[in-house]
């Protein structure tokens, strides 16, 4: 996916994926300074079935994780399998009190 456009758009609290002009998904979160809390992946309707959200998930963990700075809670449904598809990056998952 080389022709695509990655952000992180903080004031509006979303990661977005454009391709071209298009916005094609777009993961919601809120950020209290500990935790990323991925709230909501959604892709437009006219580009589903193309693994979009997968993509947005992906680089926004990629991020995330650079940063080194955060844990992310999958609130969302979308999130929380995209992690367990992808274990090698359980180690930013964040720890729930037992």
């Amino acid at each position: 996916m080389t022709d695509f456009t990655f952000a992180n758009q903080p004031d509006a609290s979303r990661y977005t994926l454009h391709r071209g002009d298009d916005l094609v998904s777009v993961l919601d979160y809120r950020d209290d300074g500990r935790t990323v809390a991925m709230t909501r992946a959604y892709t437009v309707p006219t580009f589903r079935g193309h693994g979009y959200a997968g993509e947005v998930v992906a680089r926004a963990v990629a991020e995330i994780e650079a940063r080194g700075d955060r844990v992310v809670s999958p609130v969302c449904w979308y999130v929380a399998d995209w992690f367990a598809a992808h274990p090698e990056h359980g180690d930013l998952l964040a720890r729930r009190a037992s």
